[in-house]
């Protein structure tokens, strides 16, 4: 048998003391009205009686109220699971307004929203640019995510695009998980200029481990950088080139792993391409979490309650006592 508070049979203990020098007037002179005919010693035994009556039924409350159940049996649960990495791309060049008001920021608001429809998932996110750091490891805390998706910046961990290493970082990242499927969304907008290991090299390494990657590459073949402000306050602009986005090494990278290829020139498309992922298959993983118990709580209270009760009025109309 086991209890959920047991410490709560203190208060029904308490309470059973304050009704025993209550019964046997302990405190104030007893006032006792003897019935005609009934001699003082078999008005005592009764008296005791009833006292045994009133003192069983409440600590059988006092029992109930630590909350006695028995476990029966353990139910296992299949949980559906993912563990997903998220690595973006925060070079600088995701400031471009070819996605209004600019691509991280249209990024950032489509993986909060992809994040909010796995609530049963594990989500951890990279972030890359010149150097690749692990903002968020895996969790399925949606509030966290949330708010970690939404503090994404751009302009601490220098220029370039290190494709290959954040990868690679994702892969070791998911590698540890006991789960069966394991995902890396990479989104980027650039071409991988930089870093110790290759995007080809770290899918390969992600093949070996099972770890589908999906790719997205973000932006338009028209966009423009904001660069600062002239004398007069104008925002000034350098415009970037066409094409930028290596979609070729991120189609490789996608077919290696066993994923898919994407590219989002707009709100609605990247809504799109993450909606698609979210069809991914999910993995059942057999919990024995669950147990099921035979609650004991109401039975040891309805005889209680029903005890003393019958106590309280045998002295109220039996032995002639207010109460």
């Amino acid at each position: 048998m086991e209890f959920k508070s047991i410490e709560l049979a203190f208060i029904g203990l308490f309470a059973a003391i304050l009704w025993a020098i209550n019964y046997w007037y302990l405190i104030k002179p007893a006032q006792l009205i003897l019935p005609v005919g009934k001699s003082s010693k078999a008005n005592g035994f009764l008296r005791t009686i009833i006292f045994g009556i009133g003192i069983v039924g409440l600590l059988l409350i006092s029992f109930a109220m630590t909350g006695p159940r028995k476990p029966l049996k353990f139910m296992p649960s299949d949980i559906e699971v993912n563990d997903i990495f998220l690595v973006v791309d925060v070079s600088r060049s995701m400031l471009a307004d070819d996605l209004k008001p600019n691509r991280l920021e249209v990024a950032k608001q489509k993986l909060r929203e992809f994040s909010a429809l796995r609530p049963t998932d594990r989500i951890g996110i990279i972030i890359f640019s010149e150097k690749v750091f692990t903002l968020l490891p895996l969790t399925t805390d949606p509030k966290l995510i949330d708010e970690v998706i939404s503090e994404i910046k751009i302009g601490y961990l220098g220029s370039g695009t290190n494709i290959g290493d954040a990868l690679a970082l994702g892969v070791a990242r998911a590698q540890s998980s006991e789960t069966k499927n394991k995902v890396i969304v990479l989104l980027t907008d650039g071409v991988n200029n930089i870093g110790n290991m290759t995007p080809i090299n770290a899918a390969r390494t992600a093949k070996d481990f099972n770890i589908k990657v999906y790719t997205i590459g973000l932006g338009t073949r028209k966009s423009r950088l904001p660069i600062g402000k002239d004398p007069f306050g104008r925002v000034q602009y350098q415009n970037l080139p066409g094409g930028s986005i290596d979609t070729k090494t991120l189609e490789e990278i996608s077919k290696i792993t066993g994923g898919k290829s994407f590219m989002a020139d707009s709100q609605d498309s990247l809504k799109e391409i993450l909606d698609e992922i979210q069809k991914l298959e999910k993995t059942k993983i057999k919990s024995q979490g669950q147990v099921i118990y035979d609650e004991l709580f109401y039975d040891y209270l309805f005889w209680g309650i029903l005890m003393f009760c019958f106590a309280q009025l045998l002295r109220r109309f039996w032995l002639k006592e207010v109460v």
